[in-house]
């Protein structure tokens, strides 16, 4: 079988594409979108992901204020930061790039930052509105994979989505959003009994549980659809994911490639949250 290599470099420029007309039809009525970005220290492969997200911000038409802090920022100064970035009625959006120093506590940030101003939708406030079902902040990677599958005409409705992984940022997340597209889903962990044959029964197999190479053919329904979150580097610089692509793309009907696949996609969808920002707080 010759699967159809989901595109996550296009599909994310197509956003971005879609958004820099929406930007310049608010910079005609006069309105500017800024993103504020804040780093605590420098670490390199967060610096990265800094400047990526100052590309966008570059080539959609949105402001980005940079805030790049020594590593040995107190917490209460970078809660100082974020109160005035939360009343500074040109900021629409507060990113700050995780992780923070071990002294720092994450969910203390996280509470910090005005929901109105969530672009990561990170918060409790965005995290409650997607369980609901109702608008608000969607978590950049998960809202990526959607919209990768959609785009891709990849049916989700009554499908059963199995996602390996559980974490706050992209197994939970992704099982609500699958689950408000009317999939069937399951998810599975560390402590999950018989993961092998769970993964099998999946429609849509969605793998973020960070161990490079983990998922192989034979976690793999024949004609499943595969997306790829996990991201590693090797000695040569060489990046991987959490798949091994070479024994599992042969049973696929789709997967994303890494690189290529879901990262673009996380970066798409934070801008697509920078602009509806400015819907919440300016437009």
């Amino acid at each position: 079988m010759e699967p159809y290599i989901i595109d996550g470099k296009k599909i994310s420029k197509d956003i971005k594409d879609e958004l820099k007309k929406k930007v310049a039809d608010y910079k005609a009525k006069g309105i500017e979108i800024t993103l504020a970005v804040i780093q605590i220290g420098d670490d390199p492969a967060s610096t990265v992901y800094v400047r990526n997200k100052k590309k966008a911000c570059e080539y959609i038409g949105i402001n980005s204020q940079s805030y790049e802090l020594p590593g040995d920022t107190s917490e209460e100064e970078l809660l100082e930061l974020i109160d005035k970035l939360n009343n500074d009625s040109a900021v629409n959006g507060i990113l700050v790039q995780l992780p923070v120093p071990d002294y720092i506590k994450p969910m203390n940030v996280i509470n910090a930052i005005s929901p109105e101003k969530d672009v990561d939708g990170f918060s409790p406030y965005s995290v409650g509105c997607l369980n609901l079902g109702v608008k608000g902040f969607l978590s950049c990677t998960p809202a990526g994979i959607v919209e990768l599958l959609k785009r891709s005409n990849i049916e989700i409705d009554g499908q059963h989505c199995v996602i390996v992984g559980r974490s706050n940022i992209v197994g939970k997340p992704m099982a609500s959003l699958m689950l408000n597209n009317n999939a069937t889903v399951t998810i599975t962990h560390s402590h999950t009994k018989n993961l092998k044959e769970i993964c099998k029964t999946a429609d849509i197999l969605i793998v973020g549980l960070g161990q490079k190479g983990f998922i192989t053919s034979e976690y793999v329904k024949e004609g499943a659809v595969v997306i790829d979150v996990g991201i590693h580097r090797d000695e040569n610089n060489k990046l991987s994911g959490d798949v091994d692509y070479d024994d599992v793309a042969p049973h696929c009907s789709a997967i994303t490639p890494v690189p290529g696949g879901v990262g673009p996609m996380t970066i798409a969808m934070l801008m697509y949250n920078c602009v509806k920002s400015a819907e919440l707080t300016q437009v």
